[in-house]
């Protein structure tokens, strides 16, 4: 059994040594909780979400009792919908959605304008709690900002059939729609890493192979990722939320993304060795199988994707859908703080 040694770096040194593809103390954990802290305070998730000092809170209790390496304000996904004007629909035991779309006809974009991001409460709640975040923290611990890509963001807007429909049927409203999502999400990127975010988290699902032939991801959500990321401020990672992302790893990388998430489904020591010296990897623990892990279960989990990623570097362990789900319980979450403490200190055990 590894022996547990005491930790020599704050989580900023341990990150930023990762991302340089050096081996850091041990392996960085990104516990990517959001829904968790409304438990943390024993409120509901729509009242923990209503104000930036509930999840300011629920954050920094959270770090305190996982001992995990980053701070996440995303508050949940539809915020950015709710920016353009959408409906937000709440649940007690689930995140957050969005409701019905703000864009119900393909003329409809024609006069969608991107928000004002210091003019939207619900976008300048987010930026308050970064920016508390950072008076608590300073650069000892990476806070973690959220946009939604351009091109991923108008399954929201618009619903999934209409947007393929879109995306294949009318390429100028397409291009129209990129245009002001991309205008956005720069504008909302930046102003997250003002308020204090140490990175970007550019969610992008609909650019894995999962979703999208590669062939057309080359053509739009690779082109749009490349302007978009070129322009913010800071260093980003692209997360395709579940999906896989061995076939587009060098792609990725190109679009100047320090990290990319892995799926779940994926072997990740084949994601690491596609990986290798060009773009760190987050993941990719099954957050939805994670509910019914025993200990033992995620110590094993844990250990395995450690064996597999972390060696050199260039790994940071987390979830792989970027929002653990609330139902996972707060002993399963300490066994995995506990397994990485024990099977992650660098140099790995053989």
């Amino acid at each position: 059994m590894p022996e547990i040694m005491p930790e020599t770096m704050t989580s900023m040194e341990r990150v930023l040594t990762t991302l340089s593809h050096k081996e850091p103390d041990r392996v960085p954990l990104f516990l990517l909780l959001t829904m968790h802290g409304a438990a943390e305070l024993g409120c509901s998730i729509e009242e923990y979400f209503s104000k930036a000092e509930h999840v300011v809170e629920g954050q920094l209790l959270m770090l305190k009792k996982y001992r995990h390496d980053c701070l996440f304000p995303f508050f949940y996904a539809p915020l950015e919908v709710e920016a353009f004007g959408g409906e937000v629909l709440y649940f007690e035991d689930g995140p957050p959605n969005s409701g019905i779309p703000i864009i119900v006809t393909p003329s409809d974009i024609d006069g969608l304008v991107a928000p004002v991001v210091d003019d939207t409460p619900c976008l300048f709640k987010v930026l308050q709690a970064i920016r508390m975040l950072k008076q608590e923290v300073a650069d000892a611990v990476p806070i973690i900002g959220v946009v939604m890509s351009p091109f991923s963001l108008p399954v929201m807007q618009m619903g999934f059939p209409a947007y393929i429909e879109l995306m294949y049927d009318s390429p100028e409203l397409f291009a129209e729609l990129m245009r002001v999502n991309s205008e956005f999400c720069t504008t909302w990127a930046n102003a997250q890493l003002k308020a204090g975010a140490t990175a970007i988290c550019y969610f992008d699902p609909i650019s894995s192979p999962t979703m999208t032939a590669r062939d057309m991801y080359l053509d739009t959500g690779k082109m749009i990722a490349n302007e978009v990321i070129s322009q913010i401020n800071g260093p980003v990672a692209t997360h395709l939320a579940s999906g896989n992302c061995l076939s587009i790893i060098d792609d990725v990388a190109e679009t100047g993304s320090a990290v990319i998430s892995a799926s779940s489904m994926e072997d990740l020591a084949l994601v690491k060795e596609a990986c290798q010296g060009k773009i760190s990897i987050l993941g990719n623990l099954n957050g939805i199988e994670m509910r019914r892990w025993t200990a033992q279960q995620a110590e094993e989990r844990v250990r395995q994707a450690i064996q597999d990623a972390a060696s050199g570097g260039g790994f940071i362990l987390s979830d792989n859908h970027g929002e653990i789900p609330c139902q996972v319980q707060e002993e399963t979450l300490l066994s995995i703080a506990a397994a990485v403490r024990k099977w992650g200190r660098y140099p790995l055990a053989g």
